[in-house]
């Protein structure tokens, strides 16, 4: 059965609304984890002191502020998210850090209320893929950046290059709690391919794409810690674990346990390997 887009839309919006608390709750994992990407994202579109910059599906805000430093106090980076409780945990950051030349949007990327050619330069971690149309979201980039201006976006590769996210989800899938992928359905890894890629980019009005790989380890101390990550923050595998009845719920946590099995360290710590494209056009 075809996916309903305005109600993944919907759905989508309440599931990081919830899970904004767990992504401030951790966010100093996540960063010392997956920083490398912000650094790479805000070295592509190399903003210059009194540039504007539009971070979408900003989250807790740290890539826009590491830009923001770039900027300069001339310059400016629209913080932005669909999520309205993640928008406020941008804002809590910012003002913990001292950023004061960040504006903190609730932006739907996909038919954003900015004017044409108003941003230097767009990033995007993570979002694209999970939006309902990554068509309609990357032509209303190109729309509000002006003529020449970069976007850097980082998008999951494929699920035999993530088993962080691709066991626990493929569990998931087997139990009946989620529906095999589809072709051209938003997730994890709906961008996963180079080829696809390429055909969204190109088809917005932007030149040939630029991709890098970014490995990453992802590490937790115990399997109560891995398990925490998915529930607190896994966006849809996170969603469809919090659907399951109780019985249900600790039965899938048991399955997902075996199934992780694999990624535990001789001392009994938990790793798996990650990896993103960087993507980077004009």
């Amino acid at each position: 059965m075809q996916m309903d887009l305005d109600t993944y839309r919907q759905e989508s919006r309440e599931t990081w609304d919830r899970l904004a608390p767990g992504w401030e709750d951790r966010r100093e994992w996540i960063m010392d984890i997956t920083g490398r990407v912000n650094d790479w994202l805000a070295q592509a579109v190399e903003p210059r002191p009194g540039q504007t910059v539009l971070d979408l599906a900003a989250g807790t805000g740290d890539l826009g502020f590491e830009i923001a430093d770039r900027v300069g106090p001339d310059g400016w980076v629209i913080s932005s998210d669909f999520s309205p409780d993640m928008v406020e945990v941008a804002r809590r950051q910012g003002q913990a850090c001292g950023a004061t030349n960040v504006d903190y949007r609730v932006v739907d990327a996909e038919s954003m209320e900015l004017e044409d050619d108003s941003v230097d330069a767009v990033v995007c971690r993570w979002g694209y893929m999970l939006m309902a149309s990554p068509a309609a979201a990357l032509a209303e980039t190109r729309r509000v950046l002006r003529a020449g201006g970069p976007v850097a976006f980082a998008v999951w590769a494929t699920p035999d290059r993530n088993p962080w996210a691709a066991v626990p989800g493929m569990t998931l899938v087997q139990r009946g709690h989620m529906p095999p992928p589809e072709p051209g359905a938003p997730g994890l890894f709906a961008m996963g391919e180079r080829a696809r890629i390429r055909e969204l980019v190109t088809e917005a009005g932007f030149g040939e794409p630029r991709t890098v790989e970014l490995p990453m380890m992802f590490r937790w101390p115990d399997f109560d810690d891995l398990w925490d990550s998915l529930v607190r923050l896994a966006g849809p595998l996170a969603q469809a674990i919090a659907a399951l009845p109780e019985d249900e719920h600790e039965a899938t946590r048991a399955a997902i346990e075996k199934n992780t099995a694999s990624f535990r360290v001789v001392d009994g710590t938990y790793a798996a390997v990650g990896v993103t494209w960087g993507v980077l056009a004009r």
